[in-house]
């Protein structure tokens, strides 16, 4: 027999913050697709703990989709993942941008689990390193030295972007 819970304010949060959420999963994941999954296993989970989780519902659900993530990355370990290059030709537009996206979050996909998700949680979500040491449960130092050893893998992956016109222009951009 299935029991009927009360869900009220799921449908809400999902309408209100379901874009964000989203966003935050494709990171983590690398891909829309998986993103979508991690994002419902992440939804099925605070369901089954709908009655115990009474406050801060979509901090729960954060935790729980990064918590899933990392449990993904150490079963997967490595993966092998091919990555299409695209020339730029002319000037930056709209194309371009989406490249430049696509091998950002390609350089993140490269980092090990706890980096990635240290940049994600400080540099996309926009949390503070406090804020991010309580999802990650961690200390505030562990977020700060992760964060600065990811940056430092990230300037190196992507070190070579400065040599292409179009990057070139958009990263000085970002920069300032």
């Amino acid at each position: 027999m299935l029991w009927r819970r009360d869900f009220d304010g799921l449908s809400a949060l999902v309408a209100e913050r379901g874009h964000a959420l989203l966003a935050t999963a494709v990171l983590l994941t690398g891909s829309r697709a998986a993103g979508e999954d991690l994002l419902q296993a992440a939804l099925e989970k605070l369901m089954r703990s709908w009655g115990r989780v009474r406050e801060d519902r979509e901090g729960y659900l954060r935790r729980t989709m990064y918590n899933l993530a990392v449990d993904d990355w150490r079963r997967r370990r490595r993966r092998p993942e091919v990555f299409a290059t695209v020339e730029p030709a002319g000037q930056p537009d709209a194309a371009d941008a989406l490249a430049l996206r696509q091998a950002l979050v390609a350089a993140l996909a490269q980092l090990p689990p706890r980096q990635r998700a240290v940049l994600v949680l400080r540099y996309w979500e926009q949390l503070t390193e406090a804020e991010a040491a309580d999802v990650l449960g961690c200390s505030v130092g562990t977020v700060k030295s992760t964060a600065s050893r990811g940056l430092s893998r990230l300037r190196e992956l992507t070190a070579a972007w400065d040599l292409m016109p179009s990057t070139a222009t958009v990263t000085n951009g970002a920069d300032r």
